[in-house]
C-alpha cells in the first residue's frame, strides 16, 4: 500500500487544551493559514456561512486506536464499529467538522462549532455547498442523541 503524506494548510487556536467529549458550543476558534500557504487561499471565503474543516488528531496515542467499541464506554450504548461512530481514536486520526464562519481577516478565519483543540493541524478547508448536503431525511442510531446532548 502506498503511504500518503499530508502537510497542514492551517492551525487551530482556541481555549481548549485537551481533547474532551462535551461542551464545545462555547468554543470559538481561529484558523490561521500555515506559512507556506499564500493569503489569497482565503479570497472569497466570506461569501459562505459554513465550512467543512478536515483536521488531524495529532496528540492522540496510536495505541488507543480501535476498530470497534462501545461509544464513550457507556454500557447503555451498543458496541459499534469505528466507522459507525465519531470517536477520535480512529484509523488515520482524522476529524471532520462543519463549522459556522464568523469572520475572515487576512490569513485568519474565526469559526464556531469546531471540536478541535488548540494547535490542531488543519489538512483542508472546504465551503459548504447546499448541493452537497444530504438529500432526504437523515437517519441515525437512537443512542446518538443521548451521546450528543452535551456536546455542543
Amino acid at each position: 500500500m502506498k503511504e500518503i503524506t499530508l502537510t497542514p494548510v492551517a492551525y487551530v487556536t482556541n481555549s481548549r487544551l485537551a481533547p474532551e467529549d462535551d461542551n464545545w458550543g462555547s468554543v470559538t476558534s481561529e484558523i490561521t493559514l500555515a506559512v507556506h500557504i499564500p493569503d489569497e487561499a482565503f479570497d472569497g471565503i466570506e461569501a459562505f456561512s459554513h465550512l467543512e474543516i478536515i483536521y488531524y488528531f495529532d496528540r492522540l496515542n496510536p495505541a488507543k486506536m480501535i476498530y470497534s467499541g462501545i461509544p464513550r464506554e457507556n454500557p447503555a450504548y451498543p458496541r459499534m464499529g469505528i466507522f459507525a461512530q465519531r470517536k477520535k481514536d480512529r484509523p488515520n486520526s482524522l476529524g471532520l467538522c462543519t463549522v459556522e464562519l464568523l469572520k475572515h481577516t487576512g490569513r485568519h478565519i474565526t469559526v464556531k462549532n469546531l471540536d478541535a483543540i488548540n494547535g490542531t493541524p488543519v489538512l483542508d478547508i472546504k465551503p459548504v455547498f447546499k448541493e452537497f448536503m444530504p438529500k432526504g431525511e437523515i437517519r441515525q442510531a437512537a443512542w446518538v442523541s443521548d451521546l450528543m446532548k452535551h456536546y455542543w
